[in-house]
């Protein structure tokens, strides 16, 4: 299994605990199997959340493809002053803490807005969330207009990391970076594009993978 790079410090010590307390079942016998149980469980969800798999799908221009794994939790029109400026239908993603937390481009282009904000640590699915918590935004020119991804941080998500670059050509499914525990992402697709989602709220979805909305025009 693949794993993100930021995942092999955690899954190295989790799996060093879990020999550390094989070692003290040895020591010290049945009054630690409790623990060796429970270090073996952080240990594997730890390989689980932070797996990055291969992903492959629906390509092209008029597509604008998942970011992130997990569960629409809103869709709706809104105004986006930070880049787009303009009304766009934002499309929402949560991701639990069971679900791949790598994210992908939803489209090729060129980075032209990389902005972080610190903030709070609300719930990610909250509507608050968008505005409130920590997050950093990506504006994207594409070969269909400007495009803005959101990674928002959640309750117990303490790290955003975005790997692009102002002035750098992305593509569409390419790895964008990785939200530590438990966070969510929202696309921002400009009204004015004419793009017909193809999501619905509480439905699931996979980056690089699940087509969000597609261009009418």
């Amino acid at each position: 299994m693949r794993l993100a790079r930021e995942g092999w410090p955690f899954v190295v010590s989790g799996w060093a605990l879990v020999a550390l307390g094989a070692w003290g079942v040895a020591l010290w016998g049945r009054g630690m199997w409790a623990v060796e149980v429970a270090l073996l469980v952080i240990a594997i969800w730890l390989v689980v959340f932070f797996r990055d798999p291969l992903r492959t799908g629906p390509r092209g221009e008029r597509y604008v493809i998942a970011p992130a794994d997990g569960r629409i939790v809103d869709v709706a029109v809104v105004d986006e002053p930070m880049y787009l400026k303009a009304p766009a239908t934002r499309i929402s993603i949560f991701m639990s803490v069971f679900d791949v937390h790598v994210n992908r481009y939803p489209a090729t282009g060129t980075i032209e807005l990389l902005r972080y904000n610190p903030g709070k640590f609300l719930h990610a699915a909250a509507e608050k969330a968008s505005l409130d918590n920590e997050q950093a935004s990506v504006g994207i020119r594409t070969a269909q207009g400007p495009l803005l991804v959101r990674q928002i941080a959640g309750l117990i998500a303490r790290r955003i990391i975005t790997d692009g670059t102002p002035g750098q050509r992305v593509g569409q499914g390419d790895r964008m970076g990785i939200i530590r525990f438990g966070s969510r992402v929202d696309v921002f697709v400009p009204v004015a594009g004419r793009a017909a989602v193809r999501v619905a709220v509480g439905e699931r979805v996979r980056a690089g993978v699940t087509v969000l909305a597609e261009s009418l025009s």
